[in-house]
């Protein structure tokens, strides 16, 4: 291990090689990233996968439009030779209720208005979408085409192979055991391999943020949150869009492998790490998705896991350098979409670290909102 960078990464999830890899290439200098198992072996890869632009905050809008862009041309961005297995089959969301439909469609206004090409559809359109639908008591949904579905360890791996080509080092199987912070400022990372001197760290570990931040002595608002999700055995193509219901709770799509990958969410869920699926969320999982898509139930199960939410409080994530700890920069409280926006947040957190314009104005995003009673609050979360 390395004793010296000018930047610690700590994590080696998605957003954390988005970040490494920004930084190495904005000319950062020597950028390590420390990842206590292997890489995406966090919320990343126990995710589902799923892509869209659909939310009801303008600066989600924001980072996912831009991210999705990105995803587009990934492989050519990056210089790097691959297939994240990206299709743009789009997002179907649900509506139950005279609220959700008011709310979905201020949501379009705020969508079509940054140039996401989302819309209304009626019941009878959505059953053109998908077939097996089932619409009874569904008063209509809306749909955006260019949403999707990547490989979570195909896109990280991505990311960490151009950035290793810039001079990143990685340290896998590396755990960060504390922060030394001296004078209001971060001097040295620690891991059970060595200590590394930096005066700039990036927290970006997801549902351990909070320990992370405890650290240097702060205390950030991001707390874990158990997800389950199963995956079913390959069948012939038969859906194009991911499903989501914020009514049930639930998402479901068809990957482009044959296989259907769904979860619910629990709004009751504790704060824990706990990462064990259970048989609970089996037979409930298959009680709500029958109901909204019948057929399904004719499907077996290959396999079910859990994974952790870095959930904060207005389910927006906190981006920037904290306000009493200079150089300690938080990335982290994504709230279950991570995956979709991290390479637009790898490329915020580069400008920002080295003091250049952002692309977008990333001021709201500071853990000092929470403080202010500034809150985003993001209605479109399962």
């Amino acid at each position: 291990m390395i004793k010296q960078a000018d930047v610690v990464v700590i994590g080696g999830g998605v957003v954390g090689c988005s970040i490494a890899y920004n930084l190495a290439k904005a000319g950062a200098g020597q950028v390590a990233v420390i990842e206590r198992s292997y890489l995406a072996s966090g919320a990343t890869g126990r995710c589902g996968a799923g892509v869209r632009m659909q939310w009801g905050t303008e600066t989600n809008c924001l980072l996912s439009r831009e991210s999705v862009k990105m995803l587009e041309n990934l492989p050519e961005l990056l210089a790097v030779d691959g297939d994240i297995e990206f299709k743009q089959g789009g997002y179907l969301l649900l509506a139950y209720t005279e609220k959700m439909v008011e709310q979905f469609k201020k949501n379009l206004r705020l969508q079509n208005s940054l140039d996401i090409p989302a819309r209304w559809t009626t019941p009878a359109e959505a059953k053109e979408i998908v077939p097996h639908l089932n619409t009874e008591a569904l008063l209509g949904a809306t749909f955006c085409p260019k949403d999707g579905h990547a490989n979570p360890f195909k896109v990280t791996s991505l990311y960490a192979k151009a950035a290793a080509r810039l001079g990143v080092k990685f340290y896998t199987y590396s755990e960060v055991t504390g922060l030394t912070v001296e004078a209001g400022k971060v001097t040295t990372v620690h891991t059970d391999k060595g200590n590394i001197a930096t005066n700039t760290v990036i927290n970006a570990a997801g549902g351990y943020a909070k320990m992370v931040g405890r650290m240097a002595g702060i205390e950030l608002p991001i707390f874990p949150e158990r997800h389950e999700i199963l995956v079913t055995e390959p069948v012939e193509p038969m859906q194009t869009p991911m499903v989501m219901c914020f009514y049930h709770n639930l998402y479901c799509q068809q990957t482009p492998h044959g296989s259907f990958i769904m979860g619910i969410g629990h709004p009751d869920e504790p704060e824990t790490f706990n990462t064990t699926s259970s048989w609970q969320f089996l037979t409930e999982m298959a009680k709500r998705i029958t109901k909204v898509l019948p057929p399904l139930a004719q499907l077996n199960v290959i396999r079910q896991w859990a994974g952790l939410y870095d959930m904060c409080p207005d389910r927006t994530p906190i981006l920037g350098q904290d306000a009493h700890v200079q150089g300690l920069y938080t990335a982290a409280g994504f709230s279950g979409h991570g995956f979709m926006i991290a390479p637009m947040v790898g490329k915020l957190m580069a400008q920002t670290v080295l003091g250049l314009s952002t692309d977008i104005p990333i001021g709201m995003f500071s853990a000092e909102r929470f403080a202010r009673g500034e809150l985003y609050i993001e209605p479109s979360v399962v």
